[in-house]
């Protein structure tokens, strides 16, 4: 039987694109087959291929967020540059920009002149808190974000609100703009016009606080802090285990809590004594409940802990490190790592979450250098040799 495509074939995305949020939108496009071309700076290119040489010599953010596209170095502050762009844009389905705002106007590259210019073309603004209103043009990393969205105040301890570890407001907006991107060129299936999509950062973060924003609203309080323990449920925590490993466990129900007592804590009076057997006591008596959960661990080791837990129907896990996480025993035994083609040579990566049996194998194509496809491009736009060069030697491309 013959595997069926990957459902963006065909599909050509230019991205004029920048840090975490545009750039990994558009690499979820190219895990499912999208052309998609890269427009970065020649003076440096992308400023996350700096942030850091943590992936052989490469920006592990970089690596993480731009396999499987082409690079083109255009200046487009040039008259030159921007010509180029047009010509990709000719025959592009979908442009994506996430430039500082007011830059893409400046430079007419803004998604409302593209549409009226491009009517089948999908244009895409990817900005830190929209185009209009006080906040339009602040600048808009992932910290400040997560602060003005709420997040950090939800994170944390109660003595001290933390940022999440991963960029989170850069991942909600990118996985905001592929979806919206997805819709917009169903839409266009159907009408044969593309349109403008508008993601926020602030808009997709915000979005993300839902529980915590519709509680307070409409409840009065702001959820407290609690680390890793849950606010109405306990237990619900990470409790140190003897091999010096942590171990999260989670009782829903009384139920679980008279077999946690009965077949791990193996102190089965707990089961029925009055401060602890309902949530609402123990939650009451949260310190108390923590303090026998935590004795009672702290002499297993890890694995002993954890298989107690799964044969008592304890939901459980470990507390892991990322370096664990990369040698997960799931991820291994459903087959999920690959290897990418770098600069630097091959890197491990992950299959992208999104599954398609039947289908072909998603694209998870090399992380291009710095203007890599420069010139196979440009002669793809029939541009002469003698053009090319004059471009290189005024700093047009790279």
């Amino acid at each position: 039987m013959a595997t069926e495509p990957l459902p963006l074939d065909g599909i050509t995305v230019v991205a004029v694109e920048q840090a975490v949020s545009a750039p990994f939108a558009t690499r979820q496009l190219a895990d499912l087959g999208a052309r998609v071309i890269k427009v970065e700076r020649p003076d440096g290119g992308d400023f996350a291929r700096a942030y850091d040489t943590a992936a052989h010599g490469l920006a592990s953010h970089f690596v993480w967020a731009n396999r499987g596209k082409e690079s083109i170095a255009l200046d487009l502050k040039d008259p030159r540059g921007r010509e180029v762009l047009h010509g990709l844009l000719a025959g592009a389905d979908v442009f994506v920009q996430n430039l500082a705002q007011g830059a893409a106007a400046r430079l007419g590259l803004d998604s409302a002149a593209l549409c009226a210019r491009y009517p089948r073309l999908v244009a895409v603004d990817v900005s830190g808190y929209g185009a209009e209103g006080p906040y339009a043009h602040k600048r808009a990393y992932d910290m400040l974000v997560q602060c003005e969205a709420g997040l950090v105040s939800v994170t944390g301890t109660p003595e001290q609100p933390v940022k999440a570890g991963i960029p989170a407001a850069d991942i909600a907006a990118a996985m905001y703009a592929f979806s919206g991107i997805l819709a917009a060129l169903l839409r266009r299936g159907v009408t044969g016009r593309g349109g403008r999509v508008e993601v926020s950062m602030l808009d997709a973060l915000a979005e993300w606080m839902g529980h915590p924003l519709h509680h307070t609203m409409h409840g009065g309080e702001q959820p407290v802090r609690t680390g890793l323990a849950h606010a109405v449920i306990a237990p619900y925590d990470a409790y140190a285990t003897a091999d010096g490993d942590r171990v999260l466990l989670s009782v829903q129900n009384d139920r679980e809590w008279r077999r946690l007592a009965q077949q791990v804590l193996e102190q089965p009076e707990l089961a029925d004594d009055p401060a602890y057997a309902t949530n609402a006591a123990r939650t009451a008596n949260r310190e108390k409940t923590d303090a026998v959960v935590a004795e009672a661990l702290g002499r297993l080791g890890a694995d002993e802990a954890i298989g107690r837990l799964e044969a008592a129907g304890i939901a459980c896990a470990r507390l892991n490190s990322v370096a664990q996480l990369a040698g997960h025993p799931q991820l291994a035994a459903r087959d999920r790592w690959r290897e990418v083609d770098t600069p630097a040579g091959p890197l491990r990566a992950l299959l992208p979450p999104i599954g398609l049996p039947g289908g072909a194998a998603p694209h998870m194509g090399a992380v291009p250098a710095l203007g890599e496809h420069t010139e196979s491009l440009l002669r793809a736009l029939g541009m002469a040799d003698a053009q090319i060069s004059e471009l290189r030697r005024d700093g047009v491309i790279g």
